[in-house]
This record gives C-alpha cells, sequence and structure tokens, in this order.
C-alpha cells in the first residue's frame, strides 16, 4: 500500500483544532512538544512517551510518536539529564517529533479515552460528569441490561486484558455507570452525586475503598495503562485515515 505525507504543521495544526486544545488548563503543554522532520508519513502511538516505546519508533522508522502522556509536566525539574535526556536524546538524534495531548484526549466526545472506553465496555454515555462543560471529564450513563457486579467486572477483564480490584458497594446490581480514565479515582464523590451505582477509574487510593463500602457504590479500578489505551488509537487512526498515513500502535506493557 501506497501511503501519503503531510506537512509536520498541518498535522499538528489539525490535531489542535479536532482536540480543541487550547480551551484545557492542563499540567502539560499539549500538542507539539519535542519537532522533528518537518514531513510525516509514519505515526507511532503510545500511551506514555517512555524509552521503550521511543525505541519502537526508531526501529520503525517513525516520523512522529503520539502519545496521551509527554514530558514537561508542572512541578517537574526542567533540566535535561538521566531518564529525560536519554528520551529527548533519542527523539532528536532520529529527527522524530513527539506529539502529546493530556487533558484533551481524555475529553473528546469520540476519539477522547473516556468516550472510547466507553464504547468498549458497552456503555451508553448519557453525559458528561460535569455536565454543561463542553470539555468535562468523565462520563456517565447505563448497560442496556443491568447485570451484577461479578459479571461486569468479569467483562473488564476479558476486554481490557487485566484484571480489576473491585470494591463492592453492596448487593445492588450494575446498571448506571461513572467512569473517568486514569488517575481519577477521587471523582467517586461526583459519581455518587449523579446517583451511579458503580463508578470505574484508573487507579485506587486508601480513602476510595472506604467511601465504596460506606456509601453503597461500586468501584471499580481497571488499570491507569489500560482504560487510556484507546484514545491515542482512535486519534492515530483517525489521523491514518484522514491524511492517509502509516500507523502502529505500541503497546508498552504496564501493570498499574
Amino acid at each position: 500500500m501506497n501511503y501519503n505525507s503531510v506537512e509536520l504543521k498541518a498535522l499538528v495544526e489539525y490535531c489542535d483544532q479536532t482536540l480543541n486544545s487550547a480551551a484545557f488548563r492542563d499540567y502539560c503543554p499539549n500538542g507539539l512538544q519535542v519537532q522533528g522532520r518537518p514531513q510525516v508519513q509514519k505515526i507511532m502511538t503510545g500511551v506514555t512517551a517512555c524509552q521503550a516505546l521511543l525505541d519502537e519508533a526508531v526501529a520503525w522508522g517513525a516520523d512522529l510518536v503520539l502519545v496521551h502522556h509527554g514530558y514537561f509536566w508542572k512541578g517537574e525539574s526542567p533540566v535535561l539529564t538521566g531518564i529525560k535526556y536519554r528520551r529527548i536524546r533519542t527523539l532528536l538524534l532520529n529527527d522524530i517529533s513527539l506529539l502529546a495531548y493530556h487533558l484533551p484526549l481524555d475529553a473528546h466526545p469520540v476519539l477522547g479515552n473516556n468516550a472510547r472506553l466507553g464504547m468498549r465496555l458497552g456503555l451508553e454515555t448519557e453525559d458528561s460528569m460535569e455536565p454543561g462543560n463542553p470539555q468535562g471529564l468523565g462520563n456517565i450513563g447505563r448497560l442496556s441490561e443491568p447485570c451484577s457486579l461479578k459479571a461486569f467486572s468479569q467483562r473488564i477483564q476479558q476486554l481490557l486484558d487485566r484484571e480489576p480490584q473491585v470494591i463492592a458497594g453492596g448487593s445492588h446490581k450494575v446498571s448506571k455507570v461513572a467512569w473517568c480514565t486514569g488517575a481519577a479515582e477521587r471523582y467517586i464523590e461526583t459519581a455518587l452525586a449523579m446517583g451511579a451505582d458503580t463508578y470505574i477509574s484508573g487507579e485506587i487510593s486508601e480513602p476510595v475503598v472506604h467511601i465504596a463500602r460506606e456509601a453503597g457504590i461500586h468501584y471499580i479500578g481497571a488499570g491507569h495503562h489500560a482504560t487510556e489505551r484507546y484514545g491515542v488509537q482512535a486519534l492515530g487512526e483517525h489521523l491514518a485515515r484522514h491524511f492517509g498515513l502509516e500507523h502502529r500502535f505500541a503497546e508498552i506493557a504496564n501493570p498499574v
């Protein structure tokens, strides 16, 4: 198959507009983080711009790496030493661009992590967990047919290929579900306020266990990495179709 190429500038502008990235106040810069060659034909996507992903990109001959977790987070040291130096050096020596979208990729109603996780789990989205906010994070919706917590947990394990951490909040069935991918376990109180009987996120913390038990809401920690694989894949596939590019997703296993 013959693939096209697109100017890096045009691709970045398209992503920025599609994800409305300028509207978000985030913990990191969204968009182009490291500039590489001016033309893009091969895009490699992954959850996090770790060294293993960059090595895969070099081996494949990627022009651009697109991730959910990039670099330059608020509060981190700005110096380029150690791990950060090796990662940036790999990109620069191989003339590979790094494109990263954090909250914009969580929130997008079609390509976003939350939208894609809901589709994958068979959840019918009714609203954002921040009603009225176009950039609202998290979704709430329903299963077409209620099921037991055990059956729903087994479905998550099968679809995400990861055994979730499950805290039963009672004996009720799973029906109205709220979810927010990644490290959003404390949104459980928002899920409660919206009447959800079950809340799904990526991670779990000690206080959340007690909240779930005492408030009577099921909590499912389905994995930070596992819940955030699907937005970046969807965006990569969308770009490949829109511009006629070659795309490959690299799964770098992470138990968290």
